[in-house]
């Protein structure tokens, strides 16, 4: 229901936990001390990129996320870090999740280029962090009441981001935990530790650990390992097309 605060997972879903995952950590994981406050990266707006006009206005809820999700593209490893290349990544995606999947708008949050660009994705997002809310989003089946989505560009199965994505993710990261009060350790996830997915790929998700370590060094927080249950993933499903990073909206939800 649009405004309202649905119930918050505690644990992985059932297909999660039968391919292996983390179990996550409280509904809010908050830091225990205060960080120190990370400044919010250039984020480029949807009038930049030249998005399209959305085919429905997003709905704000009532409340923040309480854990942020990486996810990679599942699109090629472009060498053309550009500008250009970036907006024109965020162009392509939205045609997809509106024209193709038939959602509302694009379905992220925000989406980074493997140039480094930050950009907004779903209408809205922009408006929804100037008031420390959550705006509803499409990419994590069944948990998008409460999880806010970043896309990487590429496919990182066998390879990780190259060094100015990850940056810019990092800064992305810090700001987040910021500007909600999360503890980077338990509210940074991967899309698999939700959904039997490959998302964000094997490479990328074994470098989560040390991405939640950098957030934690960019706050002035604490570098730990988390203690979290994991098993073995094994047979994840892969993507099947450009930009199908795994189970994205779940029955009822908003799209």
């Amino acid at each position: 229901m649009p405004g309202s605060q649905l119930p918050r997972r505690r644990v992985l879903g059932s297909a999660a936990a039968l391919a292996g995952g983390v179990l996550l950590g409280s509904a809010t994981p908050a830091l225990a001390r205060t960080p120190k406050a990370a400044d919010a990266p250039r984020i480029y707006t949807r009038e930049e990129w030249g998005a399209a006009p959305p085919q429905e206005v997003a709905t704000i809820l009532d409340h923040g996320p309480d854990h942020l999700v990486v996810h990679h593209t599942a699109s090629a490893n472009t060498t053309d870090y550009s500008q250009n290349a970036a907006f024109a990544l965020s162009r392509s995606i939205q045609d997809l999740h509106m024209n193709t999947n038939g959602w509302g708008d694009t379905g992220q949050q925000l989406t980074i280029s493997r140039g480094g660009f930050v950009m907004e994705g779903r209408n809205r997002t922009l408006e929804s962090f100037s008031e420390k809310l959550l705006v509803m989003g499409a990419q994590t089946a069944n948990e998008n009441s409460h999880t806010l989505g970043i896309e990487n560009e590429g496919t990182y199965i066998s390879e990780t981001p190259p060094d100015a994505l990850y940056n810019s993710l990092v800064d992305s990261l810090a700001y987040l935990c910021t500007l909600y009060g999360l503890d980077p350790q338990e509210a940074i996830v991967g899309h698999r530790d939700y959904v039997s997915t490959q998302c964000p790929g094997d490479a990328f998700y074994a470098k989560l650990p040390q991405l939640r370590n950098d957030v934690a060094g960019k706050l002035g927080t604490a570098k730990r390992t988390v203690n979290r249950v994991t098993r073995i993933f094994t047979n994840l499903p892969k993507p099947h097309f450009r930009y199908d990073h795994g189970p994205a909206v779940g029955r009822g939800e908003l799209r």
